[in-house]
């Protein structure tokens, strides 16, 4: 078994709603979904439980070498939850439709609240939350519980009503995008509507719904610059001018540049593959959680061979899934620690990059696939040892333009 086994039972239940769909007469002349039905939160929400207490198999399967559950292996999970949510929205049961083809278009602020344990079960839920004309969104909940509170919070469950009330601490919360395509033709299809019926699920769908809002604002903005952005660019350029200038003391006077600090291509790694079949998800194309899985791996190694101890996750920025990769392709994963925030000596937070790259040789070309960009801190154990985590500093314009990009995202310059 190549996928988690979570990850392959959760593509055998996608699975069946396709194969119900043919075994009612469903056919490859079957057209679009016509007419769009209105679905509420709980009709798609899904819920997984690993037993890591009782499971013993599966429990070395999920485990770390420093026994927690490995994050890269739970993320490829996550993203099979969120499509088979994202396809059970979209089904309309009507054999003479043809199932959309629904892909991750990204991942926002995945955040780990606490290491997760194999001592104790674990369950994931998710749902939709909020649809555009073409596009889901999906908010999972990683909840574990320590088992002398269970009986406790059991009892308090019950008092719950309407699904409002989470009765087990949240240890991780992720939020996926998929976007909705007609599975012949490739070009945007509509999805089903979204009615909200708790206050939590009112909530969220407002929660959203501004954020969409404040999204295109900004893609609006964006594009306004060159025409009306004068000042912004001169803004720009003092920006890229401070960050540039200690790079180039490391550059044009390197022994006397500043020993806290290291250039930005100094921290990098890479690795690369070939896709292979296995990996591929029920599209034919490569599994965009088993990307965020190398992904991740390959960005723990780079803020392990950073800071000189083992990193602490702390969370998935973003993902940027730009375009899709198929099996054969050549693919490459680099990495970089593309700046950290040391105002917080007790947090200190190393931001790192990873870029996926499509590479095709026989016509000497590259395209990037995906971006993903993580967040790791440190233990308070190497705090305490004193370890010296250094400033990133880098030695380009195209990697000053890298971190003032990914600075004004995260609103470190608001």
């Amino acid at each position: 078994m190549y996928h988690s086994p979570v990850t392959n039972a959760l593509w055998e239940a996608r699975s069946s709603i396709f194969e119900r769909k043919m075994d009612a007469g469903g056919n490859a002349d079957a057209g679009p979904q016509t007419e769009l039905l209105t679905k509420r939160p709980a009709q798609s929400r899904t819920s997984i439980v690993y037993k890591f207490a009782s499971d013993d198999i599966l429990r070395e399967q999920y485990r770390d070498p420093w026994n927690e559950v490995r994050v890269g292996k739970l993320l490829e999970d996550l993203d099979a939850l969120a499509g088979t949510i994202a396809v059970k929205h979209c089904s309309d049961d009507d054999s003479t439709t043809r199932p959309l083809l629904l892909v991750t278009a990204s991942v926002d602020k995945m955040v780990l609240m606490k290491p997760l344990r194999l001592d104790t079960e674990v369950k994931i839920t998710g749902a939709v939350t909020y649809v555009g004309r073409s596009s889901i969104d999906i908010q999972i909940e990683v909840t574990q519980v320590d088992q002398d509170l269970s009986t406790l919070l059991s009892d308090i469950s019950q008092l719950a009503t309407d699904g409002d009330v989470q009765s087990d601490p949240i240890a991780l919360t992720a939020n996926f995008t998929f976007v909705a395509r007609d599975s012949v033709t490739g070009k945007s299809a509509p999805v089903n509507r979204l009615s909200p019926e708790t206050e939590r699920e009112k909530q969220l769908y407002a929660e959203t719904e501004a954020l969409e809002k404040v999204k295109r604002r900004k893609r609006e903005e964006q594009k306004g610059v060159l025409e009306k952005g004068v000042h912004k660019l001169g803004a720009e350029a003092e920006r890229l001018k401070a960050l540039l200038a200690e790079g180039r003391v490391f550059s044009d006077f390197p022994a006397l540049a500043d020993r806290d600090s290291i250039l930005m291509k100094d921290t990098r790694l890479e690795t690369s593959m070939i896709c292979q079949p296995q990996q591929r998800n029920l599209y034919g194309r490569i599994f965009g959680g088993f990307l965020m899985h190398r992904a991740f791996e390959l960005a723990f190694s780079t803020a392990y061979a950073f800071v000189g101890q083992r990193p602490c996750f702390l969370e998935v920025d973003h993902v940027d899934f730009l375009k899709p990769v198929d099996v054969g392709d050549f693919l490459r994963f680099k990495s970089c620690v593309l700046f950290t925030q040391l105002e917080n000596k007790w947090q200190p937070l190393v931001n790192v990059e990873v870029v996926a790259h499509v590479t095709r040789p026989e016509l000497r070309k590259s395209e990037i696939s995906n971006t993903f960009h993580f967040t790791f801190s440190v233990g308070s154990d190497a705090l305490k040892n004193g370890v010296n985590i250094r400033n990133v500093v880098p030695s380009t314009e195209e990697e000053a333009r890298r971190i003032l990009n990914r600075m004004d995202a995260e609103g470190l310059f608001d």
